[in-house]
């Protein structure tokens, strides 16, 4: 009798064991199923980002908190200088969306491009510069019989510079404007000699400041007027195929414009400070503070018909464009105003 109850408990330990093992192995194979269908479920997008500034602090904000993440979106950065390049990669396909100023998307339309780029979603909503001066004190006048390096001519930080000058009254015929210097090269170039000012995006302009370089003396967004200054678009084709994916996209970001709105610099400064290793805190604060006191940001991505018609009466003012273009063409709101 006591063999076969040594038996029967042995075929119970054993029972046991194997019951256990049975629902490890669920488990395991349900976390497997459950990994592989969140990949499946994530879509990549490519974005083509004309630079990385905290002028873009929504995005990046919306990055870090993971907001496109919970939209089930894997978001890669690619840095492309130049927004004539930022398009060329949208056109060419080696990204989905292109992050820059919607003058490149004009120029693409007006160029009969058969499947053009459609703008879905603004961001920021007037010009991101700051004047660089190698003297401490400024005034808009002192430009008169200065160089002043600009970046490429036709794109909206020039477009916006030269605005800015208007509203301030300057003589534009007799500012020097250096159109010959690669975006990414102002800086050296700057720092290197050439020219008496230089514009340039945060946060260069802070560095090259807390180096000895120059001064920030003016900022050009407060006098260059209100319009979608850095948008994202993509082709005409790949938002109607894709619409659901892109309003997701528009969703996160969303949540990104609030959260610069509702939060003070450093906390923003803090949310972002993954993209900017290179930048202490501090820095990112003032840089941030910068961009939020000169109230950078749409409250949404809704882009107005009257922001657009200010960015095309600004072109059409420097002869860069003929006529105004269809804004229900070239602007696909993916979002509710």
């Amino acid at each position: 009798m006591e063999q076969k109850g040594g038996i029967c408990l042995k075929k119970k330990i054993i029972a046991t064991i194997i019951g256990i093992i049975l629902i490890v192995a669920m488990i395991v194979t349900y976390q497997i199923l459950k990994n592989d269908n969140n990949d499946s479920t994530t879509t990549k997008l490519n974005v083509a980002e004309v630079t990385h500034s905290a002028f873009y602090a929504p995005l990046y904000v919306a990055i870090e908190n993971g907001y496109f993440k919970d939209e089930g979106l894997e978001i890669e950065l690619i840095l492309t200088p130049g927004a004539d390049k930022v398009a060329a990669a949208v056109l060419s396909n080696d990204v989905q969306i292109g992050f820059a100023g919607p003058e490149s998307a004009i120029y693409v339309y007006e160029g009969k491009e058969e499947d053009y780029l459609v703008t879905f979603a603004g961001l920021t909503k007037r010009d991101g510069q700051f004047i660089i001066s190698k003297n401490e004190n400024f005034n808009w006048q002192d430009l008169e019989g200065k160089e002043v390096l600009v970046g490429r001519k036709g794109g909206m930080p020039a477009l916006n510079f030269l605005n800015a000058l208007k509203n301030a009254n300057v003589d534009i015929s007799k500012v020097n404007l250096n159109y010959s210097i690669d975006f990414a090269s102002l800086s050296g170039a700057f720092i290197g000699g050439t020219g008496d000012y230089v514009n340039l995006f945060e946060p260069n302009a802070a560095l090259l400041e807390k180096e000895g370089y120059g001064h920030v003396v003016a900022s050009i967004g407060e006098l260059s007027g209100e319009m979608p200054y850095t948008a994202f678009y993509a082709r005409k084709s790949y938002i109607n195929e894709n619409e659901e994916i892109l309003k997701k996209f528009n969703n996160a970001l969303n949540k990104g414009i609030t959260f610069v709105k509702e939060n003070d610099a450093l906390t923003i400064a803090e949310a972002i400070a993954p993209q900017f290793t290179d930048t202490k805190i501090e820095d990112l604060e003032t840089i941030v503070k910068r961009y939020k006191d000169s109230d950078s940001w749409f409250d949404t991505t809704y882009i107005g018909e009257e922001y657009f018609k200010n960015l095309e009466t600004l072109m059409i003012e420097n002869d860069l464009l003929d006529d105004y273009v269809p804004y229900n063409e070239l602007i696909n709101n993916l979002t509710n105003e």
